[in-house]
């Protein structure tokens, strides 16, 4: 017991910590945050406490009052910060899987599958909606490496459906916010086994990072192996 107090205790400043740097990061991109905020918190307070003295039960709708304006600080807060997270990954380099990579349980994801000289990439996920492919760069070489991408999969995966996003503000595209939501839309059509099934085929297939050729001789000092998936 005395130990699940003390970890309990260690995590919250963690969590705390936690929400300062976010915090932090979203005033620099979202300086009226703490504006908006203390606005939501005061009137969301102030309606309830009025209403508590309207029928005679002010600390009643007092307290009632404190919690949903916390609550309602909070859901704008996570609003807001992740509108800001997306407006300074937007146009980076990677982005893209970085979202993958959140997309959430039940989903393998592998980046960079394809890749050209532009630095147009092709993001790989697999999960019970199939096979959905991710690029992002400039659309018209996007579109290539997606179809050399399909083309190169038929031959391994036939029965799994393949989507295709590109991610973009143009006509066609996903912008990068809604990539998540456009995924979790999809509709789920293949069972667990089936899914690793699809993995399972898929690595044995191979994709860019794991194809690269490796130097001869000794590793570098402080060299990483790339990692060729992440199941979350």
């Amino acid at each position: 017991m005395a130990r699940k107090e003390n970890a309990d205790t260690a995590a919250n400043p963690g969590r705390l910590k936690q929400i300062a740097l976010t915090y932090k990061m979203t005033r620099r991109a979202d300086s009226k945050v703490g504006l908006v905020l203390a606005g939501v918190g005061i009137v969301t307070f102030g309606v309830f406490l009025a209403i508590g003295f309207l029928i005679n039960h002010p600390i009643y709708l007092g307290i009632l009052g404190f919690i949903l304006a916390f609550l309602a600080m909070a859901i704008v807060f996570g609003r807001r910060a992740e509108r800001a997270a997306f407006g300074q990954m937007e146009g980076q380099p990677g982005a893209a899987a970085a979202v993958l990579e959140n997309v959430g349980r039940g989903w393998t994801t592998t980046p960079a599958v394809a890749m050209n000289r532009s630095q147009d990439v092709v993001h790989r996920a697999v999960g019970k909606a199939g096979i959905v492919l991710v690029g992002e760069g400039n659309p018209n070489r996007v579109k290539s490496l997606l179809a050399a991408e399909k083309k190169k999969m038929a031959r391994i995966v036939v029965d799994v459906p393949v989507h295709d996003i590109i991610v973009g503000d143009g006509e066609g595209q996903v912008p990068l916010k809604k990539v998540r939501t456009t995924m979790l839309k999809l509709p789920r059509v293949l069972a667990g086994p089936q899914v690793t099934a699809t993995n399972d085929r898929l690595r044995a297939m191979g994709d860019l990072m794991s194809n690269m050729p490796l130097p001869k001789g000794p590793m570098p000092k402080g060299m990483r192996m790339p990692r060729g998936g992440k199941t979350r």
